[in-house]
């Protein structure tokens, strides 16, 4: 009998993967643009001429993956019940020393969130995307404001991701391995997503 539960099939794991690899493509050719500070980046593409045009490539490939990937698990991450609501009193429990378990299903309220986050960064980042394209398109102020917010989302997004990928690997160790192999142990299942477990083990 296996010890191994599959989480994620490896039609999940692809295009997360290109969500993952298309986002710090985005990150590293325009981290540059955000400010002078960071032009070093532009020598890991040729040239500040070179990272606008992978900029501008790796844009549509982050919206359309990211986009799909949200609608993918839109009713996994779009519900909050009473189990979530009480995970987020205890703040997940990682700010105590008690043990604490939650009847947390496939997806915990913090990946919740960090999904949520990301599908809104993702349309606000397309639509701003657009208007700072074509600047000379579009009304000065139009742009202006696309300008700020594609920042902003540029910098909520890196947070968020920093956070995410901590708590993947450091933080929840044995989580990053259902997203490089597909399974997961068992008693990791049960112990962070019992919910979820019995669902798949049939109430087991």
């Amino acid at each position: 009998m296996s010890n191994y539960i599959e989480r994620f099939s490896t039609r999940q794991r692809v295009l997360h993967w290109i969500v993952t690899a298309s986002f710090f493509t985005l990150v590293l050719s325009g981290v540059g643009l955000f400010s002078r500070l960071f032009n070093g980046y532009f020598n890991f593409f040729g040239g500040g001429q070179n990272a606008i045009l992978i900029h501008k490539i790796a844009g549509p490939i982050f919206f359309l993956s990211s986009a799909y990937m949200y609608l993918d698990h839109r009713a996994e991450i779009s519900s909050f019940d009473s189990n979530d609501m009480e995970w987020f009193r205890k703040a997940g429990g990682y700010l105590s020393r008690e043990p604490h378990h939650f009847h947390i299903g496939r997806y915990n309220p913090g990946q919740k969130m960090f999904a949520l986050f990301i599908a809104v960064a993702t349309l606000v980042l397309g639509i701003t995307g657009l208007f700072i394209w074509v600047p000379t398109a579009f009304p000065r102020w139009i742009v202006q404001i696309s300008l700020m917010l594609h920042g902003l989302m540029f910098v909520g997004s890196i947070m968020f991701m920093v956070l995410h990928v901590y708590l993947a690997t450091i933080g929840n160790p044995g989580t990053v391995q259902g997203m490089l192999y597909g399974d997961v142990r068992k008693d990791w299942a049960r112990h962070h997503h019992p919910r979820w477990y019995r669902e798949r083990t049939g109430g087991k």
